[in-house]
């Protein structure tokens, strides 16, 4: 592994007063935030669930903010520039259809088992093996998703500012500790809001400025074209039809199957990151609203995370390469383009908003795995297997304290990142350790009443296995990227999406046939449970248009417009 710097490195630019100004007031903000809603936190519930009553709006923007980090923000701008158009699919494709079906079919569900958390029903549907395996796999995932963030965090302060690492790290570290620590997922949640408006406010700029430099999107598109005769960087479909016409070097049916449905449906169903962002709605009907406001938000975010990748292609001077690379050669990586066209576009005082709208997404990618890691690690670790007897007050100290253990945690987590040439990489690795086979045991434990506790805890691990050597075996030998993905002309994002497939099969095979071999549940024990054995809450007396399927219909015909608009 190669180390980062530990000595500043140049800036790109200079902040201004009025710069430092809006980011310390940011800081400052986070942090009151997080003493206000202290006075709010009486018990443990409070802490882990907001109390259950956040609004539908508040619920919904929260969704889709624990979902825009800096991770994001670096991430998928990084890999428009490495990939082009085809990073819009993980925004919409690989995004709006399953946050829907979260909130048609999945939120009722778990609303009716009365699970707190994904673990939790494994728990009720398959055993106490079942949600171990699947509590601690998840607490690693959120500790590495942190370590992200924290690195993504670094790359910010190193391009632009000039800043040492290490201190960027601490000082982002600490904030996010306290206002975490102090009021929970309530203060997360807010804050999530406050940083998703940040968000926007800070990035709109560059590509509004990026275009007009271009002469608009036809000129942006004739630049690319002209960088890079080779390949169509700038569709999403028409380029599919085989590995060997874009950039991804991915078939068709990797971006359907691989990431459409077992990839998004994976993550926007079973994650809690995100799951506890609607759970604690402070009903089903604004829980069921909050998923269609987040996939309506969500379709809107390539215009500030993958524009500016795609006009980087365009307009900067110099080649961006992979992490690894870069640090060899002391020039940029893919993972620097968003701050890079800060630095082209935006001037004093703008500035100041776009670098705080980078914390601000790293403060919220980081708060919302940290908060998840706490509630996974109390109710589904400590409490079961270290403290059955655990008062309420004994959970809330836990909590608090599992804070601080997760930070310090993700901060080794943070150098893993620079083993891959972007974020994203990464992330889809991840994901397909722990994701997507948990994907597999949650939708066959809903919809097979067969499934039985050995088949659940026996295919959870062999899918989460297959996958973690896959991966090792591509690390290994990348020839063998051909045969996973189907095609010699895959790339790193390619391998994922197939992998994702692999690993899932896997799962739903081992699951099945265990489940045949062993004897099932009763069906007394599975009510509330299974569909086919559980009352499932309707709208019945509300008018069609105020129905959440009406909202979702709605925002379902503008994804498939978009689609046949950039096809």
């Amino acid at each position: 592994m190669t180390a980062a710097p530990a000595t500043p490195a140049s800036s790109l630019i200079s902040l201004s007063t009025a710069d430092l100004a809006v980011i310390c007031l940011y800081f400052l903000l986070v942090l009151a935030i997080g003493v206000y809603l202290k006075r709010r936190i009486k018990a443990s519930d409070d802490f882990f669930f907001a109390g259950k009553g956040v609004g539908a709006w508040v619920a919904g923007l929260s969704f889709v903010a624990a979902n825009l980090g800096t991770l994001e923000l670096l991430g998928w701008s990084a890999s428009a520039y490495q990939y082009g158009m085809l990073a819009v699919h993980w925004y919409w494709i690989g995004a709006v259809p399953a946050m829907l079906f979260l909130g048609l079919v999945m939120i009722p569900f778990y609303y009716v088992s009365k699970a707190h958390s994904v673990p939790g029903y494994l728990m009720l549907r398959y055993g106490e093996g079942s949600r171990r395996l699947s509590a601690v796999s998840f607490a690693v995932m959120t500790v590495l998703m942190s370590g992200i963030n924290m690195y993504s965090m670094a790359v910010v302060m190193k391009v632009i500012l000039g800043w040492d690492i290490h201190f960027s790290i601490l000082v982002s570290t600490i904030t996010v500790g306290v206002y975490v620590a102090l009021g929970g997922l309530l203060s997360a949640i807010v804050n999530e809001v406050v940083q998703f408006v940040l968000i926007w406010a800070g990035t709109l700029a560059i590509p509004v400025f990026g275009l007009i430099e271009t002469g608009g999107w036809s000129g942006m598109v004739a630049r690319i074209a002209q960088r890079a005769p080779t390949q169509d960087y700038t569709h999403i479909w028409r380029n599919m039809g085989a590995a060997a016409d874009n950039p991804m070097g991915v078939h068709w049916t990797g971006i359907v199957f691989g990431l459409g449905f077992i990839g998004a449906f994976g993550y926007w169903t079973t994650d809690f990151l995100v799951v506890q962002r609607v759970m604690a709605a402070k009903d089903l009907r604004a829980a069921r609203i909050a998923t269609t406001i987040g996939a309506a938000f969500k379709m809107l975010l390539p215009a500030i995370v993958i524009l500016p990748g795609l006009l980087g292609l365009a307009v900067l001077p110099m080649r961006l390469t992979g992490e690894a690379e870069a640090l060899r050669t002391g020039g940029h990586s893919f993972n620097e383009v968003m701050p890079l066209m800060m630095a082209r576009y935006l001037g004093p005082g703008f500035l100041g908003i776009g670098v705080t709208a980078l914390i601000a997404g790293f403060m919220s990618g980081m708060a919302g795995n940290i908060s998840a890691f706490a509630t996974v690690w109390t109710y589904d670790i400590h409490k079961p297997v270290f403290n059955r007897l655990a008062d309420d007050a004994k959970c809330l100290s836990v909590g608090r304290w599992c804070t601080v253990v997760g930070l310090a945690a993700s901060i080794g987590a943070a150098y893993l990142v620079m083993q891959f040439a972007s974020i994203m990489d990464y992330v889809q690795a991840l994901f397909g350790f722990f994701i997507i086979p948990l994907f597999g045991t949650v939708i066959l434990g809903m919809l097979w009443k067969r499934a039985t506790p050995a088949g659940g805890f026996w295919g959870l691990l062999a899918g989460t296995s297959s996958s973690i050597l896959l991966w090792l075996v591509v690390k290994v030998n990348p020839a063998a990227l051909a045969i996973l993905a189907l095609s010699a002309d895959a790339q790193p994002m390619a391998e994922n999406l197939y992998r994702f497939i692999w690993s899932w099969l896997v799962c739903m095979i081992v699951t099945v046939i265990v489940s045949l071999a062993t004897k099932p549940k009763p069906e007394s024990e599975l009510q509330g449970l299974v569909y086919g054995l559980s009352d499932m809450p309707t709208e019945a007396g509300v008018p069609f248009y105020r129905r959440s399927i009406f909202a979702a219909i709605v925002v379902a015909v503008f994804f498939l417009i978009l689609n046949l608009i950039f096809w």
